[in-house]
């Protein structure tokens, strides 16, 4: 274990702590309650408080809140901005900020890190990671997708493979543990997850050389509790779907994406990324378990219980990376006894429903209009169609839908997802395996802009059917809220930031924010008794409430 030093100022060191008005926050943190594992699991029951990724375990992305409704949320203006000094091309902000009692914390490209006043957006204390010069995959994504907290700590991954804890009040860091080699394209970009006593992470570089894995560490000490790793050793379960030992081992199947729980059954289900190459998949024949697949797995042990594969031996970058959504769905139009299950819109352009107890698949049907598979068989793998030219459209390497986080609506019985519609061609190659450097295996360019859109699209769970949807001229990889009054919040790749009719898909009203929104997602809270909307969309993030009254 390495453990860094916190300073004040910009000092020399691993890490670079600037720091405005630690006084402040940490009076006014002196007297709040610590953020408990029971905090956790009460998710969004306190309206002030957004304490996880997706605001609560289930990855639903849906509030309570209902002071901003259908009926008044054409009055919703801006109340403060903050501007961030980082700058990563194309990308900016790509977490969710984490509320706690009138601060809010947050962190951005690079490993740049702030807690700011959450009634204005001042900062308190800004931190930054002396980040190494010779970064691989961190170097090209140099992302981050938010803070985990618990106690008075909050826990953050890096571009060079760490784990983080830090004190919330001062911006300190506690203790700091390598994940990986970031040397051989080993990255983390996640929002770490609370669960218990353990802090949840994935990695990243599924586009080199790399093992997919997630871990459980000891939030106290930094202790690594388990890992379960994507791609199966020797001999395992799932080995006989790679032609060898050593294409499974750089085989990939990255876990950059934060994942859900399920306390009753003491689960965590968990996304996978392509197995590597990603194009070229001649010398990797077979299913290639796990990866393009939701893992279901005991969160004290990290043994797996089941898993579903949703593209086997995946040959177009059709990561599973998406957040697993929960919740109790009766499927079929004519309803019957609600299912426990878990639900993703996928990058191959499927929307299942899975029961969560077991795994096994209940619906599965297309929700973009990608002609590379219209089925799916009894077992949930696709039936892929031999078309060729102008009949084609295979969703491009960003697929049918990305990393960028859905909502779904438990009263209303709806799933919101923002949707690409793309055709593509893939040209596979064989290259050269080299550890550091990224192995794609070939390329991919789009092959018709007449069928190229962005759409919000509200689907049935219970039959898969489209509800509704709404387009934009482009394809996002923006994400999604909706809340307990009737409302669908997201952005667009214009840079839009638009509120919605849940039930009809109507557009009530919007704020151009200037920047494109790159796969950050809504979210709320109350504070003073006015509920606040958050979005963050290039560098800067921005907050909105009703007038006063």
């Amino acid at each position: 274990m390495k453990r860094a030093m916190s300073t004040m100022g910009w000092m020399a060191g691993l890490c670079l702590l600037a720091v405005i008005g630690i006084a402040s926050v940490a009076a006014q943190q002196a007297s709040t309650p610590l953020v408990t594992a029971q905090d956790l699991l009460a998710g969004l029951k306190n309206p002030t408080r957004w304490l996880t990724y997706s605001g609560d375990y289930s990855g639903q992305r849906h509030s309570p809140l209902t002071q901003v409704t259908p009926d008044n949320v054409k009055r919703l203006s801006a109340q403060w901005t903050f501007q961030a000094e980082t700058l990563a091309l194309n990308r900016g902000f790509e977490a969710t900020p984490i509320a706690v009692d009138g601060v809010l914390y947050l962190t951005g490209s690079f490993n740049y890190a702030w807690a700011l006043d959450a009634r204005t957006g001042r900062p308190f204390w800004r931190y930054k990671r002396d980040l190494p010069n010779n970064l691989t995959y961190g170097a090209s994504a140099p992302v981050n997708r938010g803070f985990a907290i618990l106690g008075d700590r909050l826990f953050m991954v890096t571009l060079d493979a760490h784990l983080l804890a830090m004190d919330r009040r001062t911006g300190a860091v506690l203790w700091d543990v390598v994940l990986a080699d970031y040397r051989v394209g080993y990255s983390a970009t996640l929002a770490p997850l609370i669960v218990k006593d353990k802090v949840i992470v994935g990695i990243s570089g599924g586009e080199y050389t790399t093992r997919g894995f997630i871990d459980a560490y000891d939030p106290q000490t930094g202790k690594r509790i388990w890992r379960t790793n994507t791609i199966p050793g020797a001999g395992e379960p799932g080995s006989e779907t790679w032609p060898n030992v050593e294409a499974a081992m750089r085989g990939g199947g990255g876990t950059w994406m934060t994942g859900t729980y399920d306390p009753e059954q003491n689960l965590l289900f968990w996304g996978t990324g392509n197995p590597n190459p990603d194009y070229y998949g001649s010398d990797r024949q077979g299913d290639n378990l796990y990866t393009c697949a939701l893992l279901a797995l005991d969160a004290d042990t990290g043994q797996l219980k089941w898993h579903f594969q949703f593209t086997p031996h995946d040959l177009h970058d059709w990561d599973a990376n998406h957040v697993p959504v929960l919740g109790e769905v009766a499927i079929g139009p004519d309803g019957g006894q609600p299912r426990k299950v878990v639900m993703m819109a996928n990058r191959n352009g499927f929307f299942y429903v899975i029961d969560r107890t077991n795994g096994k698949l209940l619906l599965g049907k297309p929700f973009g209009e990608q002609r590379w598979a219209r089925e799916l068989d009894a077992n949930g793998r696709p039936i892929v169609l031999n078309v060729t030219g102008e009949k084609e459209c295979i969703p491009d390497a960003h697929g049918s839908t990305n990393f960028q986080p859905p909502s779904y609506d438990p009263k209303r019985g709806l799933f919101f997802v923002n949707t690409r519609e793309t055709c593509a061609a893939y040209f596979p190659a064989k290259q050269d395996l080299i550890p550091g450097l990224a192995s794609v295996g070939g390329g991919v360019r789009r092959v018709s802009d007449r069928n190229t859109y962005g759409a919000l699209r509200a689907i049935d769970p219970r039959t898969g059917n489209r509800a509704w949807e709404f387009r934009y001229p482009s394809p996002t990889l923006a994400g999604v809220m909706s809340t307990a009054s009737g409302l669908v919040f997201a952005g667009d790749h214009e840079g839009n930031f638009t509120a919605y009719d849940a039930l009809k898909g109507k557009p009530l009203w919007h704020y151009p924010t200037g920047s494109s929104i790159w796969g950050a997602a809504p979210m709320t809270y109350m504070l003073d008794g006015r509920q606040h909307v958050l979005i963050t969309a290039g560098n800067t993030l921005v907050s909105f409430a009703l007038p006063k009254d």
